[in-house]
């Protein structure tokens, strides 16, 4: 391409001049990208690491003589000029212009770029100070009081011209004409700050009186006049006026500040202050009606400060009793707050009750308990009343045990059986409590009615435990007969009630009729735990020794179940007889079990029958016995099999034990064979073995 242009260029030579040559537009012949891209974020950023790097320093210029010097103003004033004639609002350039003229001691050009500035923006808060900065820097004090007279008059709430102001003049020593900017600036109704300015510039100079009659003037037209109405405002006069000693003036403004504020604008700030006053001057009991005062009138949550206040006092100079009340007063403020926030919070309203129990009076306690009771769950579901049933209990035991009121008792337990609703759920230990306050007041007949009542709308185990229990106590043997054919009738699957009957008939002496209940208990269909029940069916009969009907008992049994408990207890039953052929029949019951036993399934079951088996001939059989019993005991192997997931996917291996017994094997000859199948497939795998082995002598490979 190179060679071709310049080859173009010597033909361009030799024409005629004049003619000027046209360039031809390159053509793209890989319109392909670039193996190296470069994205705009990486050109923004080169180009903002290029702006860092540091340019050369300008070089240095040396004047010698005065024409250059009047040659280099020119020059800087000329690009001053220039820069505020591109844009006159922008201020910094006046005040670099002004400063660099300053530096050159140019004053009055400086006092004329300020002043040209302020012609174009004289709201600028800084060209103002920078002015007037200039002006002391340089001594010229009345340009600076002109200046900050015009800043002042021009810009009055800019509190700064004001600071300057004063503080120059007392730099000067010019205390009166401090004072004087001070009272113009007063006339603004300037912020707080302002007004404890003007005062601490008394206090500086020591001029009490001075200082007394401007904080009088100050803080009453900042406080009564409205201007600053706030309460921090009447404590710092009041403590000024007690830092001098002028105690009586304090109590007045602290009293004007009460009497201002009201009862709707009540801060505790205020009371805690005046309080602390009073306790300083030894006036306790004023201090502690000040408190009383303000607690009762000020919400408790707004009070907290004063609460703890008070509580101080009280422990300085107060009595046990004032310090209780206070602690008291507090964590009930604590409590109704908790109750407001969340009413059916049932553990705060018994933290609430057992304060209010422990400290005030009856009445007080019952509107707080109606307070309670009244937040009633708004879902009927057991679990939502579980705590709130508790309420109404402690309500009745406060008034049967604390304020030995037995109508109210009675009053608080019919309420609370009224309110639940019987036809969804119940709680029984209500229905009890009742029967039982009845009792204790010599009051039968309302117990069984109330006990009745509960049996009749909604039935529970507990109820008929309750009430049979009661009987039992009272001797009423009949009732008790007739509430556990109730109790039956309305649970029969309930073992435990079964077997509670037949002992209270046992224990009256009637077996006949305990027997006739223990054979209605076994009949039923569906029973909770019938091994309990036909255990003390076969206890009654043992004890009332019916040998015969036990083993009756326990044919029936396994005719329904072959556990192997049932014939262990059946084996030791046997041995227990005390008859002749005791060791017999006791053997006789393991051969009929060991035989039932070998088609279960439960190998451990089996395992267990031999045990016990052999314990027994360990004791009581003779050799041959012991020697047919450990023929009898199994193998124990360990096995592997195969584990599949939920979802049908291989798991794994698990390994377990199995048992083998000796009569199952000579019962399967097929054992025998497998047993044969392995011997020969291991010696298969080490004549293999062998042959591989080149090293080994044909011989023993043979062999």
């Amino acid at each position: 391409r190179g060679g071709a242009h310049a080859h173009s260029g010597g033909k361009m030579a030799s024409t005629a001049a004049g003619k000027q040559r046209i360039p031809k537009v390159a053509k793209v012949k890989n319109k392909a990208p670039a193996e190296v891209q470069i994205t705009a974020e990486q050109l923004l950023r080169e180009a903002k690491e290029r702006e860092l790097e540091l340019l050369p320093p300008p070089p240095q210029q040396k004047i010698t003589d005065v024409e250059e010097l009047n040659d280099y103003k020119l020059r800087k004033r000329k690009t001053f000029e220039d820069n505020i004639r591109k844009n006159r609002t922008v201020i910094s350039n006046w005040i670099k212009y002004a400063q660099w003229e300053e530096s050159l001691k140019e004053i009055q050009r400086a006092r004329s770029i300020y002043e040209r500035a302020l012609d174009v923006d004289y709201r600028n808060v800084t060209l103002w100070l920078k002015y007037a900065e200039m002006e002391m820097k340089n001594r010229q004090v009345n340009h600076a009081r002109n200046i900050w007279d015009r800043a002042i008059t021009t810009l009055p709430r800019v509190n700064q011209f004001w600071y300057k102001y004063t503080y120059m003049e007392e730099m000067l020593g010019n205390v009166a004409g401090s004072r004087q900017v001070f009272e113009r600036w007063m006339e603004w109704q300037p912020e707080e700050q302002a007004w404890h300015s003007y005062i601490n510039f008394e206090l500086r100079y020591k001029e009490l009186g001075m200082c007394h009659s401007g904080i009088a003037v100050s803080l009453t037209r900042a406080v009564l006049v409205l201007v600053h109405p706030d309460v921090k405002n009447w404590i710092k006069y009041a403590r000024f006026e007690e830092k001098h000693s002028y105690f009586a003036h304090a109590r007045k403004l602290y009293e004007r500040a009460v009497e201002f504020f009201g009862e709707e604008h009540m801060d505790e700030h205020l009371y805690v202050a005046f309080a602390k006053f009073e306790e300083n001057q030894k006036e306790f009991e004023r201090v502690r009606v000040i408190y009383k005062y303000a607690l009762d009138r000020i919400p408790k949550q707004d009070a907290q400060n004063l609460f703890k206040n008070y509580a101080i006092f009280e422990k300085k100079f107060g009595d046990r009793r004032g310090i209780e009340d206070i602690i008291v007063s507090k964590r009930r403020f604590q409590y109704e707050e908790e109750v407001k926030a969340n009413p059916h919070n049932y553990d705060a309203w018994f933290d609430y009750l057992r304060l209010v129990e422990s400290d005030t009076g009856a009445e007080t306690v019952r509107e707080v308990y109606e307070r309670a009771i009244a937040n009633v769950p708004p879902i009927q579901e057991k679990r939502h009343w579980k705590r709130y049933i508790y309420l109404w209990i402690n309500y009745a035991l406060y008034e049967e045990l604390e304020a030995k009121a037995s109508k109210r008792t009675r009053q608080v337990y019919q309420a609370c059986l009224e309110l639940l609703p019987h036809k969804k759920f119940t709680f029984a230990k209500m229905w009890l409590l009742y029967a039982q306050f009845e009792i204790r007041q010599k009051n039968l007949p309302l117990a069984r009615r109330a006990l009745g009542t509960s049996i009749g709308k909604c039935p529970k185990n507990k109820l008929f435990k309750g009430y049979i229990e009661l009987e039992l106590q009272l001797r009423e043997f009949d009732r008790c007969r007739k509430l556990y054919e109730k109790f039956l009738e309305f649970a029969p699957e309930n073992c435990t009630s079964w077997i509670k009957f037949a002992e209270l008939e046992t224990i009256l002496g009637d077996i006949d009729r305990a027997r006739a209940i223990y054979e209605l208990a076994i009949g039923q269909p569906r029973l909770d735990m019938p091994e309990v029940l036909w255990k003390s069916y076969i206890d009654f009969e043992i004890e009332q020794e019916e040998y015969e009907k036990t083993r009756n008992l326990y044919q029936r049994l396994l005719q329904r179940t072959q556990h192997v408990k049932v014939w262990i207890s059946l084996a030791q039953f046997e041995l227990s007889a005390g008859q002749e052929e005791r060791l017999l029949r006791c053997r006789q019951i393991y051969e009929e079990a060991n035989k039932a036993m070998r088609s279960c399934e439960e190998k451990e079951e089996r395992v267990m029958l031999l045990e016990s088996w052999r314990s027994f001939e360990d004791e009581f059989g003779t050799d041959a016995t012991k020697e047919r019993i450990d023929k009898l005991m199994p193998e124990k192997i360990k096995k592997r099999r195969k584990l599949q997931a939920e979802d049908g996917s291989d798991a794994g291996w698990e390994e377990y034990y199995d048992y083998i017994f000796p009569e199952d094997t000579a019962n399967q000859p097929n054992l025998k064979l497998l047993a044969m199948a392995k011997l020969w497939k291991k010696q298969q795998q080490e004549s293999e073995a062998a042959a591989m082995d080149p090293d080994k002598d044909i011989d023993e490979s043979q062999t």
